[in-house]
């Protein structure tokens, strides 16, 4: 019989999961918490959050889950993996020991130092006042100061000087803007070179890399203005050649597989190093244990294999057997957001357009919900407009054709993505 899945999240990233298993003839019912406006297109949207552990587990026994597929990152430290193992469920994700590469920048810094993996030179602290002694004690230049915990992707702040850089340890130590995620801080030199995004799936003892993919965190054109989740991506990365590609599995991804198994805690589910190329060679940034967003929206598009086929090999230890097929076509993901995101923004806009798109262009859901007047905003990034084209050129242009058609209030959209291609 087909596998009931559950996926866990509600950005475009799940959407495009979705999207991708209702594809896959392997797969039965899909469940999603909580979901958006979108994923009920797929499956069923469970109202219940991506930190109730207890909750998911609870749903997982109630509608007799098969399979769990992690794409999110808060449910993994808070050991959901370790739980539905427990109950029975198969499980493409890493457990809590194993998310601390994401969870926890300071293990993860270490954990690099234990392996080798080349990573910027930097020091862990959790007193605030011998963090500030420190950084004053440093020449006065770039610094990066990180919470230690997840953060939303928000919690990594790049300084240019030593004002900026006590300025960030002050948010992250004293006003607590990231809660107990700050309560650990990491200080490290500022790379400087051009960042990749790279992923593979894991079985623990396997990787089969993905098509790189790259990503624009900055709201504004010529990544200008504040840090974000992320405001479009394309894939392939133009600048990734095969030089640079085997170096990433041969310095980063393989040294982790083996790092991980021979600490007791292998890692299963989706691998994603943020990376650096600097002009000494390739740094490692940070760890994700879990897809990227939105890299994931350009990657599925591009993906011809069967998703489902490939996660449950790599749960059940049998990533070698399998081969990946992908798209030689390249795709562009444009991020259509709340204006003002992602600091204030306002909610509540009917979403206008959507029957206009080209049937070929996917319109991947985020902060988005079902009302009565129709479909309306419910967050930060809204939408994910993806399209594939023969050139990274000609997806762009079919991304942003389709971008213009869609309206709401207070819309914002980067008009670079992919530009200098």
């Amino acid at each position: 019989m087909p596998d009931r899945v559950l996926l866990v999240g509600s950005g475009a990233r799940e959407h495009a999961v979705a999207w991708k298993l209702r594809q896959s003839p392997l797969v039965g019912e899909i469940f999603i918490a909580p979901g958006n406006g979108g994923t009920s297109a797929f499956g069923t949207n469970l109202a219940i959050q991506a930190k109730d552990i207890e909750g998911l587990v609870k749903a997982a026994r109630d509608l007799r889950i098969d399979f769990y597929l992690a794409t999110t990152d808060d449910p993994q430290p808070l050991g959901l993996v370790d739980r539905l193992t427990e109950a029975g469920v198969l499980c493409y994700g890493p457990t809590a020991a194993a998310a601390r590469l994401e969870s926890s920048k300071s293990w993860a810094k270490a954990f690099m130092v234990r392996h080798g993996i080349p990573t910027a030179p930097f020091e862990t602290f959790t007193d605030y006042r011998a963090a500030c002694g420190y950084v004053e004690s440093m020449p006065d230049g770039p610094l990066v100061v990180k919470a230690d915990g997840l953060a939303a992707g928000k919690g990594a702040m790049v300084c240019n000087d030593r004002a900026e850089a006590l300025n960030a340890l002050d948010i992250a130590m004293v006003r607590r803007d990231f809660g107990s995620a700050g309560d650990t801080v990491v200080i490290e030199e500022r790379l400087t070179g051009w960042e990749a995004s790279a992923h593979a799936f894991c079985d623990g003892k396997t990787a089969l890399m993905f098509p790189y993919a790259t990503d624009y965190k900055r709201t504004g054109d010529g990544d200008t203005g504040l840090n974000t989740g992320g405001m479009g991506s394309y894939s392939p990365s133009a600048a990734i050649d095969t030089a640079l590609s085997t170096a990433v599995e041969r310095q980063v991804v393989a040294p982790v597989m083996a790092g991980m198994a021979a600490e007791g805690h292998a890692f299963n589910g989706t691998l994603f190093p943020g990376l650096m190329v600097t002009p000494g060679g390739l740094r490692v940034i940070e760890f994700n244990a879990r897809m990227g967003d939105p890299e994931t929206q350009s990657l599925m598009v591009r993906l011809e294999s069967d998703l489902f086929a490939i996660c449950r090999a790599a749960a059940q230890g049998k990533l070698a057997d399998v081969t990946v097929r992908w798209s030689d076509r390249s795709a562009v993901s444009v991020v259509l957001a709340s204006g003002g995101y992602p600091a204030t923004y306002k909610v509540g806009y009917v979403i206008r357009g959507l029957d206009t798109v080209d049937p070929d262009v996917q319109v991947f859901q985020a902060g988005t919900k079902q009302a009565a007047r129709g479909l309306i905003t419910s967050g930060g990034r809204v939408l994910t407009v993806t399209a594939t084209g023969r050139t990274v050129a000609e997806a762009r242009a079919r991304a942003y054709d389709n971008a213009t058609r869609i309206t709401f209030a207070d819309m914002q959209y980067r008009k670079d993505i992919a530009a200098a291609i």
